[in-house]
């Protein structure tokens, strides 16, 4: 039994790297990550993050939580259609036309797939080329689908939770008074690769307890899933930090009581349709409250009288050696006090080799950092303002 089951795990695994999916996604973290150079260099003549900084967010955490995930899955015995998998497949293709990349969001991927083997299975539409995998549809509604579904929004959550706010990208824009203003957005993919169980093969269900939610068949295969996550916030009114770990606790709620009224769908499978409904408006309404609430705030990076606001920091760069945060406040360099970008560089030429900053953290309190500098340093410290965007743009002109 035991080679059995690492015999399906290996042809599991290997039929990740048959799904288009797991290359699609690494297609489009390289687009998004050349595009937002593109922008960054347009408003601050020079890139926060190089062009392969959302390539390499795609894989870490999504492999842990997938594996937490599948053995869930695998342990509770849900099992889905091979139809399924391929419509999810399908759907994720077809959302990222839109350019829309929040609608990769599990919500609308799985549950667009959720809501489509049910009107195949009602008009008993024929599939080509998919023939087979869509006529062994047997029944109408699959609780299972809805089951995966939560759980997904859940890993959604934490994946905006734990990963959501690192490197954002500061961009200018203009505030509803036409003034230029900074903001913080990130666009970002994960994949989370999950065992799931399809009916047919040779896992046989040997205890009385596996599985337990099952479709009704004797024997199942594993295969290894790409699921797709996608994320998209612009973010003006708060802290990018702030407002996007409170998204991320919203959508992790979100998750968590999907999950647990989907299993009701295994007794009332009706409430299944119920469900996937609330999980696809719930998405939806999140994005839209925190999209509102943004809206309603003044914008958080603009000019400010008491010195210039940091919106950006390049990593590795003399400013962040020196822990300065984003939303913080240079009131004074090398003792001089800073009015703009011009005073806070002239006052950095009085001293080439040290310099010595005053700033007002996010709390409003002072602190002093200093650093010595040193040949090959940044000459701007690695530090982007809320400037003029029309003022960048002479510069690479």
């Amino acid at each position: 039994m035991i080679q059995i089951w690492l015999v399906e795990l290996l042809k599991g695994t290997g039929r990740l790297f048959l799904n288009p999916v797991l290359y699609y996604l690494v297609f489009l973290a390289g687009i998004i990550g050349v595009m937002r150079v593109k922008r960054e260099r347009k408003n601050f003549h020079i890139r926060a993050h190089d062009a392969y900084f959302e390539l390499r967010q795609l894989f870490p955490q999504g492999l842990l939580i997938g594996l937490i995930l599948s053995i869930i899955v695998v342990a509770a015995g849900i099992t889905v259609p091979f139809a399924v998998i391929l419509l999810i497949a399908g759907f994720t293709l077809l959302w990222s036309l839109t350019t829309n990349i929040r609608l990769m969001s599990p919500a609308y991927t799985v549950g667009a797939a959720f809501f489509t083997i049910i009107l195949i299975a009602e008009n008993n539409w024929s599939i080509p080329l998919f023939s087979e995998a869509f006529n062994s549809i047997s029944d109408k509604v699959y609780p299972s689908i809805v089951v995966v579904l939560g759980l997904l929004l859940i890993a959604e959550g934490i994946l905006i939770l734990k990963n959501g706010s690192k490197g954002t990208s500061p961009k200018i824009t203009k505030s509803k008074r036409g003034q230029s203003v900074g903001a913080h957005e990130v666009k970002r993919f994960w994949m989370v690769p999950l065992f799931l169980l399809v009916p047919g093969d040779v896992l046989q269900s040997t205890f009385d307890w596996w599985p337990v939610f099952h479709l009704g068949a004797k024997e199942y295969s594993l295969i290894l899933v790409p699921f797709a996550i996608g994320f998209h916030q612009r973010i003006k009114g708060m802290l990018p930090v702030e407002a996007i770990k409170l998204h991320g606790r919203r959508v992790i709620v979100l998750g968590a009581f999907i999950t647990l009224i989907s299993v009701a769908g295994y007794w009332y499978p009706l409430t299944s349709i119920v469900v996937a409904a609330l999980a696809i408006i719930g998405r939806e309404l999140l994005a839209l409250l925190a999209n509102l609430k943004d809206d309603s705030l003044p914008p958080y990076f603009s000019k400010k009288n008491q010195g210039v606001m940091i919106i950006g920091i390049i990593p590795d760069s003399p400013s962040s050696k020196m822990g300065l945060q984003v939303g913080e406040i240079i009131s004074k360099a090398n003792g001089v006090l800073v009015r703009d970008e011009n005073t806070f560089y002239e006052a950095l030429q009085k001293n080439r080799a040290h310099c010595k900053l005053e700033v007002l953290d996010t709390k409003g309190e002072i602190r002093f950092v200093q650093r010595a500098l040193y040949e090959g340093d940044h000459h701007e410290l690695g530090i982007l303002f809320v400037q003029d965007e029309r003022k960048y743009d002479e510069k690479i002109g």
